[in-house]
This record gives C-alpha cells, sequence and structure tokens, in this order.
C-alpha cells in the first residue's frame, strides 16, 4: 500500500495549513484506522485547510526513520511545527483532545507570515518530502553497504597475509633443505639427499607455492569484487583427506611446542558439498589458534563426526586457558579480540571469516569452552547427494 493522500479544505477568507501523516502497518486493524481518522476529519467544520497522508511504513522505511516513527500505528502533525506525534490504539479521541492546539498552532504561524497565504513552507509539497527522504535514506544505505565491502575486503586480505605464513614457512624450508644437501654434494664431503626424498621436498615445495599463487588469487579477487558476498564454489569433498593435509602444514610447529595431535576420525565418513579451498581456511584457522593456545607438550584433538544424515561435524580442540563464557559469542564478531590477546600476532578477524564461510554453505559455527579447561571449537557441513 503506498501512500495516498485525502485533502478535506474548507475555508472562511484564510487557510489553515494542518499537514497529517497517518503511519500505518500491514496489520488488518490498519484499515478501520485509517477509515475512522478520515470519518473524523470529515465531520470537522472550521476554517481550515487539512492535508492527510497514509504512509505504509513497510513500503516507506524512510519516512518512518526520518520522522524517527517507533510504533505504528501513528498520527504526525508533521506541519506547523511544533511537530507532534499521536501514536496508539485510540488515535480519534487523542486527535479531538489535541485538534483545537494543533489549529491554534495553525493560526499562529500564518499569523506571524503576516496574516497571508503562505506560498511555501517547509514542508508544503509531501511529494518532495517523500522524495528527498526516499534519496537520502537510499544514500544511507548504500554508504553503509559500501562500508561493509570495505570491511570485509580489509578483513579478507588481513587474513589471508596471516594464513601466509604457514605455506611460506614451508616452502622456505624446503629451499633450505634442498639448499644445504646440494651444498654437501658440492663439497663432496656427505652424500646428499637420495633423488626420491628430493623430489618429495620439491613436490611439497611445489604445492605449497600452489596454496601462496591461490590465496593472491583471492586476495585480488576480494579486492576487485563489486560485492561483499562472499564466493563459494561447492563441490564432492571428502573431509578426511583434506583435515591430513591441513594437519600436514602443522608439523614444523607441532614439533617446535612438542605438541601432538590426536585424531578420530571414521573411515567410513560421507563426503561433504564444501568448497575445499574455503573450508581448509577454516580448518586452517581453527588449527592455528588451538596450538596458539595449547601449552608445549599439549594435545590437540580434531575429531569428525557423521552427526545427522544432513550433516557432518567438525571439531577442533585444545587444553589451553579456556574462553570465559561472556564472550564466546563476541569472538566471532568482527575484530573482537579477548584481552589477554592484545599483545598476541593476528588481526582478530580469523573467528569472523570462519563464521562467515560455514553460514554461506549452510552450516553453524560455535565454541564449548571453560575457563581452564580448553576449548573445541565445532562447525557442520551438509553431506554431499550424488
Amino acid at each position: 500500500m503506498g501512500p495516498s493522500v485525502t485533502q478535506t479544505s474548507e475555508t472562511s477568507g484564510m487557510e489553515l495549513p494542518l499537514q497529517l501523516f497517518l503511519f500505518v502497518d500491514k496489520r488488518p486493524s490498519a484499515t478501520e484506522q485509517i477509515r475512522q481518522i478520515r470519518t473524523y476529519l470529515k465531520t470537522l467544520h472550521s476554517s481550515y485547510t487539512h492535508d492527510l497522508q497514509v504512509v505504509d511504513v513497510g513500503e516507506q522505511p524512510y519516512l518512518a526513520e526520518r520522522f524517527k516513527l517507533v510504533a505504528t500505528p501513528a498520527l504526525i502533525k508533521v506541519h506547523p511545527a511544533p511537530q507532534h506525534t499521536l501514536t496508539g490504539s485510540n488515535l480519534v479521541t487523542q486527535l479531538e483532545a489535541w485538534w483545537p492546539f494543533w489549529q491554534q498552532s495553525a493560526a499562529e504561524y500564518l499569523a506571524n507570515q503576516g496574516q497571508a497565504k503562505s506560498e511555501s513552507t517547509p514542508i508544503t509539497d509531501s511529494a518532495q518530502l517523500m522524495q528527498l527522504s526516499e534519496e537520502n535514506f537510499c544514500l544511507r544505505q548504500e554508504q553503509e553497504a559500501l562500508r561493509e565491502q570495505l570491511r570485509f575486503k580489509d578483513q579478507v586480505v588481513a587474513m589471508l597475509a596471516h594464513d601466509l605464513r604457514n605455506p611460506l614457512t614451508a616452502v622456505s624450508m624446503a629451499l633450505e633443505t634442498l639448499e644445504f644437501s646440494w651444498s654437501l654434494e658440492h663439497q663432496n664431503t656427505v652424500t646428499g639427499l637420495t633423488t626420491e626424498t628430493r623430489n618429495q621436498v620439491m613436490k611439497h615445495a611445489r604445492s605449497q607455492a600452489q596454496i601462496i599463487e591461490h590465496m593472491i588469487t583471492e586476495v585480488l579477487q576480494v579486492t576487485r569484487g563489486a560485492s561483499a558476498e562472499l564466493e563459494i564454489r561447492p563441490q564432492r569433498l571428502q573431509p578426511k583427506k583434506l583435515f591430513k593435509e591441513v594437519i600436514g602444514q602443522f608439523k614444523s610447529r607441532l614439533s617446535a611446542k612438542s605438541q601432538q595431535v590426536k585424531t578420530d576420525i571414521p573411515n567410513d565418513l560421507p563426503c561433504v558439498y564444501a568448497d575445499p579451498e574455503r573450508v581448509r581456511q577454516v580448518l586452517v584457522n581453527l588449527l592455528d589458534n588451538a596450538i596458539k593456545y595449547t601449552p608445549p607438550s599439549g594435545t590437540v584433538q580434531v575429531i569428525i563426526l557423521h552427526r545427522t544424515t544432513q550433516k557432518v561435524q567438525f571439531s577442533v580442540c585444545d587444553n589451553g586457558p579456556g574462553i570465559p563464557v561472556e564472550y564466546q559469542k563476541q569472538i566471532f564478531d568482527d575484530q573482537f579480540r579477548l584481552q589477554r590477546d592484545q599483545d598476541q600476532e593476528g588481526y582478530g578477524i580469523g573467528l569472523a571469516l570462519c563464521q562467515r564461510v560455514i553460514r554461506a554453505h549452510y552450516g553453524q559455527l560455535w565454541v564449548d569452552s571453560a575457563p581452564n579447561q580448553g576449548s573445541c571449537f565445532h562447525f557442520t557441513l551438509p553431506v554431499y547427494r550424488g
């Protein structure tokens, strides 16, 4: 229901311009409320001109925002100033009580104008008001959408830059190993790597370089993208294989902290329908956090369950300090960081983007944690239906 206009005009040498907006919603009672207000206005006999516009807040949200509307139905005296709002189910009763005062405000307005008709008032053209309000509303909506796009792009860039560290370290270590081996061979002092081992090291370095290339491509796509929507390319995916690949990326870090990974991954797991690189991104972040907060010689657990016929549940657990209950929802907000983590590396956006990725797969991401008892991050992905 768009805005409609009811104009009732009775004059006796002078016009007192009263402009009214009646805001309603789509409830069945709205029609009766409109009828009652219109009927009452038609019964009035006085020297005045009034203009009533009926506005559906669902179709004209910019006007509702323009008048800071908090409830419907609402009848607003828009002009002359001061603006006055009546709300509630007994609008006619309130209007009867306030009408003399509204007439008086109109008379005072004209008196201040020199007892002459006003050719132009701040809001004599209601159509213009609506247009300006709509344009203002749309501009603010566009501005907020642009801000969201920029925030999202900044987050993705920061997250991917953070994720680049692991494959870069792996490539660097592979190159150092090959360089050291070739140096030994050149000196003819010690036999270097075997051909098979050298090929394995080169293959590992090549695979990590491909991961880096893909991440850079993602960064470029996001920075050029015209939308803040997360692009998902789901396909048939074996979760066990992906998990093993990701865990392999962290071997050096696990070794450096004397940590171990315990896995509980059934052999008969069904495939999931997901974007492998996006899921890899989630796993890398969760494992990175688990290793970071697990103390030296501690244990990180990786568990996958065929939770229902529709979903597979993934869990990454640590035995670190845990997360206070009051912050367990906030940690998924953009750039939220616990006080204890202010000096830690990272950007505070990893979990927020993990949440976004999982939701894009129609899954859920949550945490179970208690202070000094570690944390378990769980997420679900849909089962592949070929």
